[in-house]
């Protein structure tokens, strides 16, 4: 099944991606308060990764209109999902939004035809107003 237009919900998945990128910009910034509680503490190391981090989780959410959006967030999956190192929690808020993520990309498989291929362009049909040519 492919949407009755597949640029237009192509451009909405890429809104949702980027939305989703914030969202976990946001969460990994709740971590360094939870790490500072523990007995290992919060170093200066730890606070500036988790920083780098947000920072590009965010960042990536922009990048979202080019081609290789979607494959920049699917690999910053892999380093929000290994928070769950610092902080165990982080294992089960990562790993709702690698659910998240897969699901979108499931969502665009069915509705453009690939996950991460570029959209190609309906062809005209007798359906959508276009004429049959004949020859």
């Amino acid at each position: 099944m492919t949407a009755y237009d597949p640029l237009r919900a192509a451009k909405g998945l890429r809104g949702a991606a980027a939305g989703v990128l914030v969202l976990e910009g946001i969460a990994v910034l709740f971590v360094p308060r939870g790490i500072a509680q523990t007995e290992e503490g919060l170093g200066g190391g730890r606070l500036a990764l988790l920083l780098a981090l947000s920072l590009v989780l965010i960042l990536a959410s922009g990048v979202q209109r080019r081609e290789r959006g979607l494959l920049i967030g699917t690999a910053l999956q892999v380093p929000l999902l290994l928070t769950g190192l610092m902080n165990s929690v982080m294992w089960f808020v990562g790993g709702a939004f690698v659910l998240i993520w897969l699901y979108l990309l499931q969502v665009r498989k069915e509705l453009v035809g690939s996950r991460f291929g570029p959209v190609e362009e309906p062809r005209p049909s007798d359906a959508d107003g276009g004429g049959a040519t004949t020859t």
